[in-house]
């Protein structure tokens, strides 16, 4: 028996992505977002959100792509990793959808510019809508999440 998983569905340009809803704490609008020193250049910084202090990161920056301006849409979606919470900006989060975990098919070396290492597969959802589901531990590796830490002291 197939198990279905719930996602969040956002956008990084045309293109639409998915994040488990387990690993999803909160969605927020864009907020100002204090710069912090010698941090790659993906990592926008960090917010205060309700008294904790979150780290920030451009996914069009961290999967290479060309970074666009904030709008009404951008939000930023707050997800749990390894103990930390870290923010993704993306440009809009449109949707909360059940997937078949069996519709998710291995994904092809690069998607939209975007690394496999990233990507937890493709999603096929309906005739013509696919879905690019994130690798979160790999969008966060090892190493960066020793930076995402050292940012928050």
């Amino acid at each position: 028996m197939a198990e279905d998983m719930k996602v969040i569905v956002f956008a990084l340009g045309q293109e639409e992505y998915g994040i488990e809803v387990d690993k999803v704490r909160t969605i927020e609008r864009i907020q100002p977002i204090t710069r912090v020193p010698k941090a790659p250049a993906f990592i926008k910084g960090v917010i205060n959100l309700r008294g904790v202090v979150i780290p920030v990161i451009d996914l069009r920056g961290r999967f290479g792509l060309e970074e666009t301006v904030t709008t009404e849409n951008s939000r930023i979606i707050i997800v749990a990793a390894n103990e930390l919470e870290v923010g993704f900006i993306v440009d809009s989060a449109n949707d909360v959808i059940d997937i078949d975990a069996e519709s998710i098919d291995t994904p092809p070396e690069v998607v939209g510019g975007i690394q496999a290492k990233y990507l937890h597969g493709i999603a096929k959802i309906g005739e013509k809508r696919l879905l690019v589901m994130l690798n979160l531990s790999e969008v966060l590796n090892r190493k960066e999440i020793i930076q995402l830490e050292q940012l928050e002291v």
